[in-house]
C-alpha cells in the first residue's frame, strides 16, 4: 500500500487567516510572539503598491507555514542592523520578519516555497535583496540552517535580540523559558544569485 503524497498548496494571507497565523506563530516560537495588534500591523508593512509579501501554506487544506514579510520603506532599521555591510541599499530591500512551519510539515519545502513567494513579490517592488534576524537557538539550530540552505548569508550576531521584547512585551521564550537571551543572527539573502 502506497502512502498518499500530502498536497502542499501556497496563497497570500488575509485578514480572515488572522486567528490562524497567531496559533501557528506562537506554536514556534512562543507565547505573545505573534498577537492581535503585532500582527496586524505586519500585514499592513507586508504591503505596498497592490503587492502582498505576506505568505501561507496549506498542507491537504491545514494551514502549515506562515511567512510574513516587510516592504521596502516600512522596516525599521535598528540597533540590530548593520547596513554598513549590506550589498544593496535599505530602500531596494525587504525584511523577512516572521516564518513558522508546523512541526508536522517539515521537510516538505514548506519554508523555502513561502520564501521564494515573498521573495517575488519583493522583487515586483524593485528589491534586489531581503534582511532577516535569524533566531540561532532555534531547536537543532534549524532556522539557521534553513536561510544558509535557500542562499542566505550571515553579516553580524546580535546577542539578547528579543530580550526587550520579552522583558517588556509579553514575550515568553520557549528556549530561555521566558526571559529570552537568544541571539539573532543578521542575515542577509541576495535575489540575484
Amino acid at each position: 500500500m502506497t502512502q498518499k503524497q500530502p498536497v502542499v498548496t501556497y496563497r497570500e494571507l488575509t485578514a480572515a487567516d488572522h486567528a490562524a497565523v497567531i496559533e501557528l506563530g506562537n506554536r514556534v516560537h512562543g507565547d505573545n510572539y505573534l498577537t492581535e495588534e503585532n500582527l496586524a500591523d505586519y500585514v499592513e508593512r507586508g504591503q505596498l503598491n497592490g503587492v502582498n509579501l505576506n505568505w501561507l501554506a496549506f498542507v491537504d487544506g491545514e494551514l502549515a507555514g506562515i511567512r510574513l514579510t516587510f516592504a521596502p520603506g516600512k522596516w525599521d532599521i535598528d540597533d540590530y542592523c548593520t547596513p554598513s555591510k549590506w550589498p544593496v541599499a535599505p530602500e531596494q530591500m525587504c525584511y523577512f520578519k516572521c516564518a513558522a512551519v508546523a512541526e508536522i510539515s517539515r521537510g516538505l519545502g514548506v519554508g523555502r516555497g513561502l520564501l521564494e513567494r515573498s521573495t517575488a513579490a519583493a522583487q515586483e517592488l524593485g528589491c534586489k535583496a531581503g534582511l532577516a534576524h535569524i533566531w540561532m537557538q532555534s531547536p537543532n539550530n534549524s532556522a539557521y540552517s534553513y536561510f544558509t540552505r535557500c542562499g542566505g548569508e550571515m553579516i553580524n550576531e546580535h546577542p539578547d535580540r528579543w530580550y526587550e521584547l520579552s522583558v517588556h512585551g509579553g514575550y515568553h521564550c520557549p528556549v530561555c523559558d521566558g526571559i529570552c537571551h537568544c541571539t539573532a543572527g543578521e542575515m542577509i539573502l541576495r535575489f540575484d544569485t
